[in-house]
């Protein structure tokens, strides 16, 4: 699969612009606020319904346009498919396959699956768990198409469960045969969505491993571990072990909401004993890992978006991601930087053609 054309009107800082893009490395030179990111994310509005840095649709709006709109051609097992996405100000957005309206955007999930890797990355080894469960989730519901809606069931029961611990504990009132039904309806939506997390890790980890150890030279000692409370013990039984304490604080306090990935270095949290170029190698073998997973489901290869990677990577670790994207293992690959010359000496070095298209002030141009 490739993205053979995208043009987008009014989206960030691109008042109009449309390019072709070659099936293999297209890479994206210009200084710092040109717009090469902005050109990463209409493409992953493209194939996920929305920013990859923003979730308030709206406020990719370029100022003082009232709409903005992306286009995309892509060639999926020798068919095309034409997507277009548009947002006016105050009004629903929009989304087209080939000229179809979406009823429900979760339907467009999958179909065009992709994988960022960017410095804003790094939020999911330094920030909360909820940081790496959208990761999880990101990557499984681009292969299975039930995992978005038993999330969305979930979250809604949750949230049902949380309102009434809040009116147990403003009213006094408690309804037991309402609070079981709740539980039921939560422990039966969270031990399928736990089955398919952990059965995703079973696949995703010596995957992860293989990708780090090529990216690090096999330098340094890294684990990945996922961890919930359904390990332990089943959700039903943690939801009635945990009740007393969740009338006191008044929320759930058990659950697959509380998952988390374990990073770790040398045995050693990554966050706190991690160099950047550690911390960095860790992300992008995550997110190649994620490629390598997507493609052994989907049966074809998903879009690769690579935004400012060579940025605190050593010489060495660069050529030898660089090496890996470019073979047979991987399909399309669009690259940002800032650098020409560093764009042009890297490829110059694995003996790969690379399509260079340079960005300046909201234009691009070949």
């Amino acid at each position: 699969m490739h993205l053979q054309q995208l043009s987008f009107l009014n989206f960030k800082n691109y008042t109009e612009a449309g390019i072709t893009l070659s099936e293999g490395v297209n890479a994206f030179v210009g200084n710092n606020g040109a717009g090469k990111t902005n050109l990463l994310d209409a493409v992953h509005y493209l194939s996920l319904c929305k920013s990859y840095f923003n979730p308030i649709d709206s406020q990719q709006i370029k100022q003082g346009a009232d709409f903005f709109m992306i286009n995309g051609v892509f060639v999926k097992n020798g068919q095309k498919e034409v997507v277009a996405c548009s947002i006016k100000r105050n009004q629903k957005k929009q989304f087209k396959r080939n000229k179809k309206d979406y009823q429900r955007l979760a339907d467009h999930i999958g179909l065009l699956p992709l994988v960022m890797v960017s410095p804003y990355d790094i939020s999911i080894i330094i920030e909360g768990s909820e940081e790496r469960r959208k990761f999880i989730d990101n990557v499984i519901s681009q292969t299975d198409n039930q995992y978005l809606d038993e999330l969305i069931a979930y979250n809604r029961v949750l949230l049902n469960r949380n309102t009434l611990l809040k009116q147990i504990s403003d009213t006094g009132r408690y309804d037991p045969d309402l609070m079981a039904v709740l539980d039921e309806q939560l422990a039966l939506s969270g031990t399928r969505i736990f089955e398919k997390r952990r059965g995703f890790m079973e696949v995703f980890t010596p995957i992860f491993n293989q990708h780090y150890n090529f990216i690090s030279d096999g330098a340094e000692e890294v684990e990945l571990v996922y961890e919930s409370q359904l390990l332990k013990d089943k959700l039903e039984v943690l939801l009635n072990k945990n009740l007393e304490r969740d009338r006191i604080l008044e929320r759930t306090t058990a659950g697959i909401h509380k998952d988390d990935l374990s990073f770790n270095i040398h045995t050693l949290p990554m966050k706190k004993f991690g160099s950047q170029g550690q911390q960095k190698s860790f992300l992008i073998a995550l997110k190649l890992a994620q490629y390598t997973f997507l493609t052994q489901k989907n049966g074809f290869k998903p879009l690769l978006l690579l935004d400012d990677i060579f940025d605190k990577l050593d010489e060495g670790r660069v050529t030898k991601l660089m090496q890996m994207v470019s073979n047979n293992d991987f399909g399309q690959v669009l690259i940002t930087d800032t650098s020409v010359a560093r764009v042009e000496g890297i490829f110059k070095a694995i003996d790969v053609e690379v399509q260079l298209f340079k960005v300046a002030g909201g234009n691009i141009d070949a």
